[in-house]
């Protein structure tokens, strides 16, 4: 197959165009490097398979030349922590606009990254493709990247029902791993492992109590490569997640970590950071997928332990701090 990804320099994007290639498929990929690198496709940039192409989706003519039996759009802004949540409203509707009328034109299959971040305050846990999603207040800015991806497939079920659009979208919980970003912006992992190589005290967001699932990244491309090669995904949405027992705390986390870095028997520095710090701010509390539909309809099986995970993504980060 033909295959166009969106944010191909991105963290997963890097990792899933590398993995296509190994299998035999064709890849484009867009990026326009604002959080992508291009060391995440320096091992991929010279075969024969693969195209890059600079550029942003936001802009209308930068998919005109290209054409693809399927887009993964991965491209997206994400949860406006420090900013204003303006730009994760409309570059998130702009880039996927642009994309799926190309797929409407060109009779291509869109699958489309969604987010845990959907299912919100729903204190039903673990949640199904099925639950609620329950958003918390429109003056709270935290919302503005989980609405835009609700909104989002909301879009894009509308346009499968109006065009004949075809779709997967797929809920990702908390991907981990090589080439991650090494910011927040990657998550809290990436932040801890760089503080417990330098020793540094570890900052917390709130008491560190909520939890999240981790999923290591190529758990998180094999459910992609299922979504891309099985036709039983198409029209579907599913959770992709871990193990069901990866549930872990904030605060447990940056032990693990600490500890992973710098032997079992030394103990972090742990600084809890209110949440007032943000203004006016909210935090989803359990984070736990059930992925039973992932795995009964593409016969997918997680194989990354939490623990396992960690130590191959701090190998992998260890090249940036030493």
């Amino acid at each position: 197959m033909k295959v166009l990804i969106t944010g191909v320099a991105g963290f997963i994007g890097s990792n899933l165009a590398k993995t296509l290639l190994e299998r035999g498929h064709t890849v484009i990929g867009i990026d326009n490097l604002n959080y992508g690198f291009l060391r995440n496709i320096e091992p991929i940039k010279d075969n024969k398979n693969f195209e890059f192409i600079s550029g942003d989706i936001a802009n209308p003519l930068m998919l005109k030349d290209v054409k693809a039996d399927i887009i993964v759009h991965l491209a997206s802004q994400k949860i406006p922590r420090y900013t204003n949540a303006l730009r994760t409203l409309e570059e998130n509707y702009l880039m996927l606009r642009n994309v799926v009328h190309k797929c409407i034109m060109d009779k291509s299959k869109i699958l489309f990254a969604s987010t845990s971040d959907v299912y919100g305050k729903n204190p039903n846990i673990p949640f199904a493709e099925t639950s609620d999603l329950v958003m918390g207040p429109t003056t709270v800015k935290r919302w503005a990247y989980a609405l835009s991806k609700m909104y989002g497939e909301q879009y894009i079920i509308a346009n499968h029902d109006e065009y004949g659009l075809k779709y997967t979208i797929t809920r990702f919980f908390g991907s981990y791993g090589p080439h991650q970003n090494l910011t927040w912006w990657g998550g809290p992992q990436s932040v801890f492992i760089e503080k417990a190589f330098k020793k540094e005290t570890i900052d917390i967001h709130g008491d560190g109590s909520q939890t999240r699932t981790f999923t290591f990244v190529d758990d998180t491309v094999n459910a992609l490569v299922a979504c891309i090669e099985n036709d039983k995904s198409d029209n579907e949405i599913f959770n992709t997640g871990p193990k069901s027992d990866a549930e872990i705390t904030i605060k447990d986390l940056a032990i693990l970590i600490w500890k992973l870095v710098n032997g079992k028997d030394s103990e972090p520095q742990l600084n809890y950071i209110p949440y007032s710090t943000f203004g006016n701010y909210e935090d989803v509390m359990r984070r736990v997928p059930d992925i039973t539909k992932l795995c009964s309809t593409l016969d997918f099986k997680p194989h990354w332990d939490l623990e396992e995970g960690l130590k191959v993504t701090i190998d992998w980060q260890k090249q940036f701090l030493m």
